[in-house]
């Protein structure tokens, strides 16, 4: 091992040491994610819900669905295997009674689902749904509809429509206003309500019958996370709103998008964590510079191959000579005049035909120069238009250098 390595290993290590040490100090940054997972300590997870679930379903049996659909688990829940057709005479019955129960940010139940609750709630069952988006289906068949407004603060006032059951007021960080725009009067019940900044009064928190069953319909399930059940008293306002369900078993459905889609790489576990992670990009960064160094020190000199000869230069140069050796010095200046109004036609659109004051304003805004130079400039290309003699070369050499002013 030659010295250049062990310098390069020296110097790695030490910035390896100096990550640790600076990142040991810091706190861990907050994960704001909204996760709704019962696995998640996280402000928006469920965990703390999941662990005082005994609580709020006294008496209860709770059974967590993780790992299966709500149509998977439902129907093996039938009596027989036959799939239920509303034309049909003969209909399965379920083997269990109680409440399904989800709460998530957007609608995780596919349309399957959906059909096989509907049937489970025609049997004489309940769902409770907490989402800011519920699935299409559910929605246009109870014919509710929902809506979000733009809130200048997060903070959201959530209460119960039925003062017997409270009447206090609870406060939430809910980062959306979800609330129902559209209900079914005639068989919706209203059990809740929320009011945001802007002193609007919405629904949040319907009941609506299905046949033999309730659909128990909520819009904010920030309420049921961490941060907000930790947060003051709010813990009562989950308990009112829980207090609704039947005294039969919960089904809590508890599957989330991010537990479906857990990645198996064999670097899962060292990419969780923060120290295994910077570790392992630091490896691989420190192999790329090796890599990087160790080829550019072996590799083959690579022959330098003059560029090619800027011919067209050379040409103008000869002509240019020519011309300045006959000492012709007004057909340069034409020349150069033609140029130059050529080249702002092109580059700033300013019509040439007059070069007047209204010519040097628009030159002026155009190009940001000194208007003191640019009337200079105009006064001399008048001057030469307007003379009968031949010009000189300090006339030449005074146009040239107000030319370049101006296009410099």
């Amino acid at each position: 091992m030659n010295k250049t390595i062990k310098i390069y290993i020296a110097v790695l290590v030490f910035i390896f040491i100096l990550i640790v040490v600076l990142d040991k100090g810091n706190p861990k940054p907050i994960d704001w994610r909204p996760t709704y997972s019962v696995d998640d300590k996280i402000p928006f997870g469920l965990y703390v819900f999941d662990q005082e679930a005994k609580g709020l379903f006294k008496n209860q049996n709770i059974e967590r669905i993780s790992t299966q659909t709500p149509y998977e688990f439902l129907d093996s829940k039938l009596n027989s295997y036959q799939e239920y057709s509303e034309d049909s005479l003969e209909v399965d019955t379920y083997t269990i009674k109680g409440t399904f129960l989800n709460i998530s940010e957007d609608n995780q139940i596919d349309d399957q689902s959906v059909k096989e609750l509907f049937y489970f709630v025609s049997e004489g069952n309940n769902a409770f749904l907490s989402m800011q988006v519920f699935p299409k289906l559910l929605a246009d068949s109870l014919k509710i509809e929902l809506k979000t407004d733009f809130l200048p603060t997060k903070e959201v006032s959530f209460w119960m429509a039925n003062k017997k059951v409270s009447s206090q007021k609870y406060h939430f960080n809910t980062g959306a206003n979800s609330f129902f725009s559209k209900i079914d009067t005639l068989k919706t019940t209203v059990l809740g309500y929320q009011e945001s900044s802007n002193n609007k009064k919405n629904i949040n928190f319907i009941k609506i019958p299905f046949q033999k069953g309730y659909f128990y319909l909520h819009t904010q399930p920030v309420a049921f996370t961490n941060y907000n059940l930790l947060k003051a008293n709010n813990f009562e306002y989950a308990e009112n709103v829980m207090s609704y369900m039947p005294k039969k078993d919960v089904f809590f459905y508890t599957k989330t998008e991010d537990s479906a889609n857990i990645s198996g790489s064999p670097l899962r576990y060292i990419l969780s964590q923060p120290a295994l992670k910077w570790a392992l990009y630091l490896a691989l960064i420190g192999i790329f510079i090796f890599v990087l160094f160790n080829a550019k020190r072996k590799q083959r000199i690579v022959p330098i191959i003059k560029p090619l000869p800027n011919l067209t230069v050379d040409f103008t140069k000869t002509i240019g000579n020519l011309y300045y050796q006959e000492g012709d010095h007004t057909n340069i200046i034409d020349k150069k005049i033609i140029y130059f109004l050529e080249k702002i036609r092109n580059e700033y659109l300013i019509e040439t035909h007059k070069l007047d004051d209204n010519f040097i304003k628009k030159l002026q805004h155009k190009t940001g120069k000194n208007i003191t130079d640019i009337e200079n400039l105009v006064s001399l290309i008048n001057e030469h238009r307007k003379s009968y003699h031949g010009s000189l070369e300090e006339d030449l050499i005074r146009i040239n250098q107000a030319i370049e002013k101006i296009l410099n």
